[in-house]
């Protein structure tokens, strides 16, 4: 029994701490769990956005003509743009866009992260009226993307965060990119 306690007093011992203080024998404090690692831009599932090149205006496809309801693609394969992207899919031919125009517009808006149509106004049937371009009620990636479409034309913008909806959301998910295509139905 004696040298049951004694080994027992020796691995008690040795799993105590070295620097026990003036007890000398007080065991050791448990480990703290380890801290998690930094994010090295890599997953088991694969890739991050991070990984990716950011896509340009080509990368993204849309299939309709000026007047119908466009169908938008956004690959899998790269990043959302950093930048406000601005592609005129058909250039029109009226009058042209400027600050302080009046501009009737049909839009569809496709969310960078689900890739899904959150809205649109070819289904309601009725333009939607931006005023007093530039300083208008809407978000800056629309009062800067629009200037200079012309009356009759299709244009493609790519909204980063920061011009679209920014971390509020405002009904959408915070920092989303957001992808339009706008027809400019009428430009006064």
């Amino acid at each position: 029994m004696r040298k049951i306690l004694l080994v027992l007093v020796f691995v008690l011992t040795a799993c105590g701490s070295r620097d026990a203080g003036a007890g000398g024998n007080t065991p050791a404090a448990p480990a703290a769990p380890p801290a998690p690692e930094a994010p090295t831009g890599t997953s088991a599932a694969g890739p991050t956005v991070a990984d990716k090149p950011e896509c340009t205006a080509a990368d993204i496809k849309v299939a309709g003509k000026f007047g119908a309801k466009p169908e938008v693609t956004i690959p899998d394969t790269c990043a959302p743009p950093t930048k406000l992207v601005i592609k005129d899919l058909s250039a029109g031919s009226g009058k042209k866009a400027a600050k302080g125009s009046t501009v009737q517009t049909n839009y569809l808006l496709v969310t960078w992260s689900d890739k899904q149509v959150l809205d649109n106004s070819f289904d309601r049937g009725q333009p939607f009226p931006i005023e007093d371009l530039g300083h208008a009620q809407v978000i800056d990636g629309w009062n800067k993307g629009m200037i200079g479409i012309k009356e009759g034309g299709r244009r493609l913008l790519i909204i980063p965060p920061d011009l679209g909806y920014g971390p509020g959301g405002n009904g959408i998910q915070p920092n989303e990119t957001l992808v339009f295509v706008v027809d400019a139905v009428k430009v006064t």
